[in-house]
């Protein structure tokens, strides 16, 4: 199978073609949003992290915003900032330059004047980008140039019954077409993480594994919570999941049965062609779709029982529940009815048909977050604003 998408200079290719206006800070994002308003093609997010945070804190923020302007999906950057915050432009333009050598403009608001002076030379930076950005031609590649995401939330018993399975068999199609498929939420694989493991190319990976889960518990712990207490959230419980190993034997079903070759940090950079691999992100949706997204991922696989809204300000955001009830009253929101695996269906036959609609977003086709304008957006964090 192939697709449509655009090659950029870093030899990476993109299944969008978009602008993004990057706040380096929480006092940018306003700057930003009012940029981003006035140039059709262009993007940004409420970024409420970039200044008062501790090192590692920091280091997230830095690492999201520096993934996103290097996401395939992305033709290029300005980065707008006050000027005073942690987030300098100067370590935010460096750290984009170690992912990407893509086009990239730089507005620090008390240097050039104020808000109207920055969203002026914002704006004409984002209009010429968006120009030149409209000369690219499509081409098409193989699968194999995808990394796609998969993500759980609002789960119920169909999402490990029927949802998670689909995406599984896409995951499985995936790396078998020389791709790369990114199974996230450490927190959900508690309970279940000696499963995984069992699937490691190697014994580094096998380790890794355990220590990202011991790794997560004893950070809640050092606040005197337990994640076993926390987890299900009252709408799992409401749907029908009774216990934390029961959602995590569900939410590793996305990974499908093939080898785990990797083990990445939080946002950071994922390799193209690497087959299947774990991101350590929180199971909150949003900061977990963007800690992916970050590490390159264009397409992002979302299964939910009770209903999602998620979407992304950068990359496409496939919705699709095993709940057949869900699927009627949330129409609006979700793209992919699984629940036929429950009731009898074919998963190979659903799975040719996922695979085509994957096919389809990666050239173009918008979900329905997309058509909503959904961009809700977050970043993890370690502990406390400083």
């Amino acid at each position: 199978m192939t697709f449509y998408g655009y090659k950029r200079p870093d030899g990476r290719v993109g299944v969008r073609n978009k602008v993004l206006i990057l706040p380096a800070s929480v006092c940018a994002s306003d700057t930003t949003r009012i940029i981003a308003q006035q140039v059709e093609g262009a993007v940004t997010f409420n970024n409420q992290l970039g200044c008062s945070q501790v090192a590692s804190d920091q280091q997230y923020t830095m690492d999201v915003m520096a993934g996103y302007a290097a996401n395939p999906n992305v033709y290029g950057t300005v980065v707008v900032s006050l000027g005073c915050e942690n987030c300098q432009m100067d370590l935010v333009v460096a750290a984009i330059q170690e992912r990407t050598n893509k086009p990239i403009k730089q507005v620090i608001i008390q240097e050039v004047g104020g808000t109207l002076k920055a969203v002026d030379l914002g704006v004409r930076y984002a209009k010429e980008m968006v120009s030149d950005a409209s000369l690219l031609q499509k081409e098409e590649f193989p699968l194999s140039e995808l990394i796609v995401g998969t993500e759980c939330g609002g789960s119920d018993p169909t999402s490990g019954l029927a949802a998670n399975v689909l995406i599984g068999e896409m995951s499985d199609r995936i790396v078998a077409e020389g791709g790369t498929s990114i199974l996230s939420e450490t927190t959900e694989f508690i309970g279940a993480e000696h499963i995984l493991a069992r699937r490691a190319a190697n014994k580094e990976v096998h380790d890794r594994i355990f220590e990202i889960v011991h790794r997560y518990e004893k950070a809640l712990q050092l606040v005197g919570e337990e994640v076993r207490e926390g987890n299900p959230s009252p709408g799992n419980k409401a749907g029908g999941i009774t216990t934390l190993e029961e959602k995590s034997l569900g939410c590793i079903h996305k990974g499908g049965h093939t080898t785990v070759n990797a083990v990445y940090d939080y946002a950071k950079q994922v390799e193209p062609k690497s087959g299947l691999v774990i991101m350590d992100t929180p199971g909150n949706d949003p900061s977990s779709v963007a800690a992916m997204v970050a590490g390159g991922a264009q397409v992002v696989v979302f299964s939910t029982g009770r209903g999602s809204p998620t979407g992304n300000p950068i990359a496409p955001v496939i919705k699709i529940t095993g709940n057949r009830i869900t699927f009627a009253n949330m129409e609006d929101n979700i793209d992919v009815d699984a629940s036929p695996i429950i009731y009898g269906g074919d998963l190979k036959q659903l799975g040719d048909d996922f695979m085509k609609l994957l096919a389809e977003v990666a050239s173009g086709r918008q979900t329905k977050a997309e058509a909503l304008g959904f961009t809700e957006m977050a970043i993890a964090r370690v502990c406390n604003f400083v």
